[in-house]
């Protein structure tokens, strides 16, 4: 197979979750040093690799110059950028969870809600245009200036609100500010040239990328455990077994009883164990899962 997809991949927060999710999906991203733009992946359907800011790649996989891309809703929307989204990716900077974009005020405000902003309000963002658009729809008339950072430090001196993107919340409450609106709930999408994804051989090696990405996503947090139990016994350890569909069953040889699989949750391996024990289970052992593709 000769190398198709040239592929960008994000710089910054989402830099290391990226590399890692690569890395359990069997396409470990090597570069020179952590601060190269330029890096590689051994694997026949990729021909270059760059890591490069989130901001920018939706542009670019727009205009072709990278077949594939890693980014957020939120620049795709900020962008306005027309690329072929293959599907969203269960991962942000810290945890499996969306990221917000939101108004917040200053904890004291009287604003509970965007409708609350008076015209001419004050309002700083790294995301101008998504923010415009998002309080035109709503019929407020703000100043929406660029912010370059620490935007959160502009209440209430600069700034009368902030759109700002988060979590958890708790950054936003640590610099004395309240959320009042949800603007954008965005997660890592998975994105294309629409040229590109036109291509049949392009297409089917991004679909190949994409499961084996997903994959690495659904394994994470499971375990895959293995146990004997005795044909008396069969039922009732069943009734205790999770599983994604239904678990495993094999008859032992020499009319031993019977071997069971089945893929669980590791949060709840610490019960689930003794539990299985208890209810007559043997040969208990819990293995590593890399991936899980349906």
């Amino acid at each position: 197979m000769s190398a198709l997809l040239r592929l960008v991949l994000p710089k910054g927060s989402l830099e290391d979750a990226t590399l890692e999710l690569f890395a359990a999906a069997d396409l470990s991203v090597v570069r020179g040093s952590s601060i190269d733009y330029r890096a590689t992946i051994d694997d026949p359907r990729v021909d270059e690799v760059r890591i490069l800011r989130p901001q920018e790649i939706p542009l670019y996989v727009a205009e072709g110059l990278f077949d594939l891309g890693i980014t957020g809703r939120d620049w795709i929307e900020e962008t306005g950028a027309e690329v072929v989204s293959l599907g969203e990716l269960a991962y942000s900077k810290s945890t499996a969870n969306p990221i917000r974009l939101v108004l917040a005020v200053a904890r004291d405000s009287q604003i509970m809600s965007v409708s609350d902003l008076p015209a001419g309000a004050r309002v700083s963002t790294e995301y101008p245009e998504l923010t415009r658009r998002w309080l035109e729809k709503h019929g407020v008339q703000a100043e929406v200036s660029l912010s370059y950072g620490a935007t959160e430090a502009k209440v209430p001196e600069i700034a009368d609100a902030v759109v700002e993107i988060t979590e958890t919340g708790r950054a936003l409450s640590a610099a004395g500010l309240r959320i009042v609106d949800t603007v954008l709930v965005s997660r890592t999408e998975l994105v294309a040239n629409p040229l590109a994804a036109a291509d049949p051989a392009k297409r089917h090696a991004m679909g190949q990328l994409h499961t084996l990405l997903l994959g690495a996503l659904e394994a994470r947090g499971k375990v895959l455990l293995k146990l004997n139990v005795a044909r008396s016994k069969l039922q009732e350890v069943v009734e205790v077994l999770p599983s994604m569909k239904s678990p495993t069953v094999s008859e032992l040889s020499g009319d031993a009883g019977y071997a069971l699989e089945t893929v669980v949750e590791k949060s709840k391996v610490n019960v689930l164990i003794p539990a299985l024990k208890d209810r007559g289970a043997t040969d208990i052992v819990e293995l590593e899962i890399s991936k899980i593709v349906h």
